[in-house]
């Protein structure tokens, strides 16, 4: 999986690295008696409405990124589309509300709770009596059974994934009736609500050949409130209709068709009416608000889309090569100027049918953090990413991302939890806030020192040429792989702003039809058409020529509160700088220090990289050189934080309701496998502790829920001390649906009621 979200655990070959526990003692008694969990940073927006308001029938088109290649949620190759149909369509005893934490669906489960702790623990449910499958058979004990002996990890003919608290049950067997499960457990198990959510029928749990490929192109018994009708690869549907069994609320619509799209095309889709609700990106979302705030402004160019990268003296140009004697160079700008008009008029289409959505947001249960590879080189030493963590200003970071989209930009304090969920409390003073001096120090007691000897490369002249502040590229001539020199990626028509995080939607020329609507640079006579189209080309030519110069002023006058110790990012205006603060790289040993900062380059992601230069600035102010190389989204997760090409990398995690289980994999120290590699399971930065490991194995064996919370958060301070990655900020959810589409949306945390989305009434109004 890309940066959108580190998917299926993984093994892979590393260095492992000890960190001192110490570093961690002094915060772990900040967790206060009280609970520090409070309530989710932004509340869930999906049009919320009473059932007797929304009409019987209709179809939502959901716009989803794959279709499934598997539908068991327990395969590695299972993905975000396999969890949406499973929801629709399976038992699962528990679902996650609106603060992320478990709650028993009642549709399944009529109660679940641990009845006896000694000598073993025993959990009895008592199951809904209406709950059958949708061949008729009533679920019960053979199907938990089933489910747990595919996933208990003991028969290797079944291809698991994860299988994570299975393999701490003893045995399942029936209750005192049909409706009664007792699970007993080998090992006190905390997480337990986290199993049998999704629940598969015996028939395809049974057997390791229902199990591995029975249930990866279809479902023939499912009980959920809809049931998979159809589903058509080449079209990119899989098509839900109502399940006819369903003992519960009737699902209001007769039909939800989850449709692949790619994140990029989703403005388009919704635009050519093939979708009713679709996660988008920021650029999107702000051409849904444009184009409803453009209502009567019919005919007024455009400040986003085709066209808008025309300045005034690039139209200028444009219109005279177009009218010059170089008839080549006139017939291909003519077919340029064509083929741009089109794409106007195409764009200028598709915002009048967007004025037929609105947006609404949240922020995903999902966070993005900054890794640090701790396995070789200069991140190796702990004192070296501590002194990278006291650079970054969070709130800063927070800000560029989620400020202007109106969402709350506070940065996480958790590695293991978000706010509002049970196990969340801020532990980043294991760390310590913000603070250039303390960085320098950490440095220098590293033994990196400015202005030392340098070993002379070769090739160095050639890299010292692009500048001082970053190595040079390491391109290697690869298309998916640009690597840049810090501050001079100034790319013109970038989607996202991160000074302003937002585009300006007042009017602006997009039409080249003519030269200089703007009031300059107006042609005030007439003259022979040669003469004329030199005279616009070298008016053209002087005009680029005072933008550059007006850049590069810029980017002076940004350089003197963006360099030195306290920049005017984040120290009040006319902070003077330390003494000595930009007087050379980082040396030591002869080497300078310098580190690879990787980030994704594909549509979508112009947020992280924004942050990502952000960063960048940070650890210059400090003496940290960075190079950073945007690779293609298909080799940023595989070929570059999976395999730990890498020391700085921008990527997502998500957050889990039962932490002690979930979050082990990607914090838990590397061990030698078998073959003589590291096992690394899901901790790509490669930093991990026996302490951290060893809180995580109390906490999910405690079945005291205080005390296990509590646990969680000492080893989330301990991650902290351990500066392997540094949470910067949740990430925002935006989505796009048709106005009087209710109770879907941006879910946030909780787990969607299928049953309950629907279209309002005629006349109706949603819940307010």
């Amino acid at each position: 999986m890309s940066h959108h979200g580190v998917g299926p655990r993984a093994s892979m070959r590393s260095v492992a690295f000890l960190t001192a526990g110490v570093l961690a003692v002094t915060s772990l008694a900040a967790c206060s008696e009280e609970d520090p969990a409070a309530r989710p940073l932004a509340g869930q927006d999906i049009a919320p409405a009473e059932r007797d308001r929304i009409a019987d029938g209709g179809s939502v088109r959901w716009a989803v990124d794959t279709v499934p290649a598997t539908l068991n949620t327990f395969q590695a190759d299972a993905d975000a589309t396999t969890s949406r149909v499973a929801g629709a369509v399976l038992p699962s005893m528990y679902r996650i509300d609106e603060k992320g934490r478990p709650e028993r669906n009642p549709d399944y489960l009529e109660s679940a709770e641990i009845v006896e702790r000694e000598p073993k623990q025993v959990v009895l449910y008592k199951l809904n009596q209406q709950a059958v499958w949708s061949d008729g058979r009533e679920i019960g004990a053979a199907d938990f059974a089933a489910q747990w002996r595919a996933l208990s990890g003991k028969d290797t003919a079944y291809w698991t994934a994860r299988n994570a608290g299975y393999e701490r049950i003893e045995k399942i067997e029936r209750g005192d009736d049909d409706l009664e499960v007792r699970v007993t457990f080998s090992k006190p198990y905390a997480d337990w609500r986290s199993l049998f959510s999704p629940l598969y029928p015996k028939n395809v749990m049974g057997t390791p050949d229902t199990f591995n490929d029975g249930a990866r192109r279809k479902l023939k018994v499912t009980a959920g409130p809809f049931r998979i009708d159809k589903i058509d690869r080449k079209a990119g549907d899989v098509r839900l209709k109502r399940n006819p069994r369903w003992w519960g609320h009737q699902p209001k619509l007769s039909e939800l068709v989850l449709r692949a799209v790619p994140r990029n095309k989703r403005a388009a889709a919704l635009a050519a009416g093939r979708l009713d609700l679709a996660e988008i990106d920021a650029s999107a979302a702000r051409r849904i608000t444009a184009a409803a705030g453009a209502k009567g402004s019919a005919g007024a160019p455009f400040a986003h889309g085709p066209g808008t990268e025309l300045t005034p003296a690039r139209a200028l140009r444009s219109w005279a090569i177009a009218n010059g004697s170089d008839e080549e160079a006139a017939d291909e700008e003519v077919t340029a100027r064509e083929q741009r008009s089109k794409e106007i008029a195409k764009y200028r289409e598709e915002q009048s049918a967007l004025r037929r959505f609105a947006v609404r947001k949240s922020l995903e249960p999902v966070y993005t953090q900054l890794a640090l590879n701790g396995a070789e080189g200069p991140l190796s030493d702990e004192r070296v990413r501590r002194a990278v963590a006291r650079a970054l200003d969070r709130d800063e970071l927070a800000r560029v991302v989620l400020q202007p989209l109106g969402l709350p930009a506070e940065p996480v304090g958790s590695h293991l939890a978000l706010a509002g969920q049970a196990a969340y409390a801020d532990s980043s003073g294991a760390l310590g806030e913000q603070d250039t001096e303390e960085a320098q120090a950490l440095l220098s007691d590293a033994g990196w020192e400015r202005g030392g000897p340098l070993k002379e490369k070769k090739g160095e002249k050639e890299k010292a040429a692009k500048g001082a502040g970053s190595e040079a590229s390491e391109n290697s001539g690869k298309s998916d792989d640009d690597t840049y020199v810090v501050g001079e990626d100034n790319k013109p028509g970038a989607a996202y702003d991160p000074a302003s995080g937002e585009a300006s939607y007042g009017e602006r020329s997009g039409d080249d039809s003519k030269p200089a609507d703007h009031g300059t640079s107006a042609v005030l006579a007439p003259a022979p058409i040669a003469q004329l189209r030199t005279a616009l080309l070298d008016q053209a030519a002087a005009q680029n020529e005072k933008a550059d110069e007006e850049q590069e002023e810029q980017k002076e006058q940004e350089g003197k509160h963006k360099r030195g110790g306290a920049p005017g990012a984040y120290a009040p205006k006319g902070t003077a700088a330390p003494a000595g603060a930009v007087a050379g790289p980082l040396a030591k040993d002869g080497e300078a220090l310098s580190l690879r900062f990787v980030l994704p380059s594909g549509p979508g992601t112009e947020s992280l990289r924004a942050v990502g230069e952000r960063i960048a600035r940070m650890l210059a102010d400090i003496g940290i050189r960075t190079e950073i190389s945007k690779v293609s989204d298909a080799s940023y997760f595989k070929d570059h934080i999976a395999s730990g090409q890498y020391d700085l990398a921008l990527y997502s995690w998500p957050a889990s309701a039962f932490p002690a289980t979930d979050a082990r994999p990607i914090y838990a120290k590397p061990v030698p496998a078998a073959d003589g590699s590291l096992n690394v399971e899901q901790n790509y930065t490669r930093v991990g502790t026996d302490q951290v490991d060893h809180l995580f194995d109390q906490a999910v064996a405690e079945l005291d829920e205080k005390e296990s919370r509590s646990l969680v958060r000492k080893a989330d301070a301990r991650i902290w001390a351990a500066a392997g990655s540094i949470p910067l900020y949740q990430r925002p959810q935006l989505v796009a649906a048709r106005p009087n589409l209710v109770n879907a949306g941006a879910f946030g945390f909780e787990t969607p009621v299928y049953e309950d989305m629907g279209y309002l009434k005629k006349g109706m109004r949603r819940t307010s």
